[in-house]
């Protein structure tokens, strides 16, 4: 690891669907997830300290279905630089919630990742 780099954990998954109110249901009877009401057209979801948390959310037009981690990272802009100059192509820049920053990257192989850096 470079000298001054901080290792990023993963932090959560989203789930994204184009139906996802029947996600909801899914994983919900499925798992026994509790999932909140959406916010953002995104709906949180707890697995209450059986693993980590996530989300469900209807899929944008740039990541119609599948999983994303989430990382979190010291600096999103660095990471994002980072990123970049290894083969990532970012797919939204960062952006601003509350609470924390967020940013959608697709790796060199074309996974999704979320990279979340707190406030």
């Amino acid at each position: 690891m470079e000298r001054g780099m901080h290792m990023g954990k993963v932090v959560g998954f989203e789930i994204s669907s184009q139906e996802p109110e029947k996600a909801v249901a899914f994983y919900s009877k499925v798992f026994g997830w509790k999932v909140e009401e959406p916010k953002w057209d995104y709906r949180a979801i707890s697995t209450e300290g059986t693993g980590i948390n996530g989300g469900i959310s209807k899929g944008p037009y740039d990541y119609p279905h599948g999983t994303r981690i989430q990382i979190e990272v010291e600096d999103i802009e660095e990471a994002i630089s980072r990123a970049k100059d290894n083969g990532a192509m970012v797919v939204r820049e960062k952006m601003d919630f509350d609470g924390f920053y967020l940013a959608y990257l697709v790796d060199p192989t074309g996974n999704g990742i979320g990279l979340i850096q707190k406030r």
